[in-house]
C-alpha cells in the first residue's frame, strides 16, 4: 500500500474520500504545529536533519531517507493492508469477523486505551525536548530527532482512531492530548512514567531501553485487537518502535562498556562516583544502577495493571 503524499496530509486510508473526517483532521493540524513548535525539540526549527519517512506499509522498501526541517516533516495517517478474513483471536468474540466499526457495548474501553497510548507520544517528545543541547554525537542527536518525529507520526495515528472512530468524544479527546503536558501540574499527562523528568542522556538512553519496550508490548497487544483499524494502525507502529529501542539498548550498552574500559585502563575497581571511572570522563556503574532501578520501577508500573498510576 503506497502513501499519497501529494494530499494536505499524507495517508494510505483514502482521506480524500471522507471529507468529514478530512476537514476534522485539517482542523487539529495546526494546533498540532503550535504543539511541537512551542514544546518540541528545542532550537531546532532550522535544522535539516537526515530522517526516514515511510512511503509504503510493506515490509521492503517502506522508507525514504532525506534531509528535511522537522516542522516541515510530512506526518501522516498510515494502516496496514486489510484482512477481509481477520477473525478475533480470542475472548468471547473468538472467531468472529474483526469489527470495522466501534461496537457499542466496548465503546469506553476503546476510547480510554486509544487516548491512553495517544497521551504517551507527545508526552516523550516534551520529556525529551532538552536534550539536543547535551547530545554526545551527531549519531546521537539524529537518533533522538528520529525518534522524535516518528513519536509524533504515533500521536497522529491514535488521532486518525479517535476523530474517524468516536464522534464529538473523539475530537475532544484528540484537543485535550494537545492540552496536557509532561509534568503539567495542573494538566499532566495520563501516566505517571510520562511526566518525569528526562534531563540527561542517561536518562533517555533508560527510558528508549525500558520505557519503550513496555511500549513496544502495549502495541504489541494493541495489534490483536479485535477493532481492526486499531489492529492495522498499530502494526505499522511497531515497524517504526523498533529503532527507539535500539537506540536504548546501545546507548546503554555503549555507557557500560565505556565504564569497563576504563576501569580496566586506570586498573580501579571502585564503581563508585569518587575514585573510580568519573574522574576519567565514565560513568561509573553506581550512577548507572541507581538509574537503571528508577526506570525500571517507573515502566514495570505501565505493565501491571489495567488502570496504571
Amino acid at each position: 500500500m503506497k502513501i499519497n503524499y501529494s494530499e494536505k496530509i499524507p495517508n494510505n486510508v483514502n482521506l480524500s474520500s471522507d471529507r468529514r473526517l478530512q476537514r476534522a483532521l485539517e482542523r487539529w493540524q495546526p494546533g498540532y504545529l503550535k504543539w511541537w513548535d512551542e514544546l518540541g525539540p528545542e532550537k531546532s526549527t532550522g535544522l535539516e536533519v537526515y530522517l526516514r519517512t515511510a512511503v509504503s506499509v510493506e515490509k521492503e522498501g517502506w522508507a525514504h531517507f532525506d534531509y528535511v526541517k522537522m516542522p516541515e516533516y510530512r506526518w501522516g495517517i498510515f494502516l496496514t493492508p486489510s484482512d477481509s478474513d481477520r477473525t478475533i483471536n480470542f475472548g468471547i468474540h473468538k472467531g468472529q469477523p474483526a469489527w470495522q466499526e466501534v461496537p457499542g457495548e466496548y465503546r469506553s474501553e476503546l476510547r480510554r486505551l486509544i487516548v491512553t497510548q495517544g497521551d504517551t507520544e507527545p508526552a516523550s517528545v516534551e520529556q525529551q525536548r532538552l536534550l539536543g543541547k547535551t547530545c554526545p554525537s551527531l549519531y546521537d542527536l539524529r537518533n533522538l530527532f528520529q525518534v522524535n518525529v516518528e513519536e509524533g507520526r504515533h500521536l497522529w495515528a491514535m488521532v486518525y482512531l479517535l476523530q474517524g472512530y468516536f464522534g464529538r468524544d473523539g475530537r475532544e479527546e484528540a484537543e485535550a492530548m494537545l492540552e496536557r503536558h509532561s509534568g503539567d501540574p495542573d494538566k499532566p499527562r495520563i501516566l505517571e512514567a510520562f511526566n518525569e523528568e528526562t534531563p540527561d542522556w542517561l536518562s533517555y538512553f533508560m527510558f528508549t531501553y525500558f520505557t519503550d519496550r513496555d511500549g513496544n508490548f502495549q502495541l504489541g497487544s494493541l495489534a490483536e485487537s479485535g477493532f481492526d483499524p486499531l489492529s492495522r494502525t498499530c502494526r505499522f507502529m511497531l515497524t517504526e518502535e523498533a529503532h527507539h529501542m535500539f537506540v536504548g539498548e546501545t546507548g546503554v550498552g555503549r555507557i557500560v562498556q565505556r565504564a569497563c574500559d576504563l576501569m580496566k585502563d586506570h586498573k580501579t575497581e571502585n564503581t563508585g562516583a569518587t575514585d573510580g571511572v568519573r574522574q576519567y570522563g565514565g560513568i561509573d556503574l553506581e550512577t548507572i544502577q541507581k538509574y537503571l532501578n528508577f526506570h525500571f520501577s517507573v515502566s514495570t508500573d505501565l505493565f501491571g495493571q489495567e488502570l496504571s498510576t
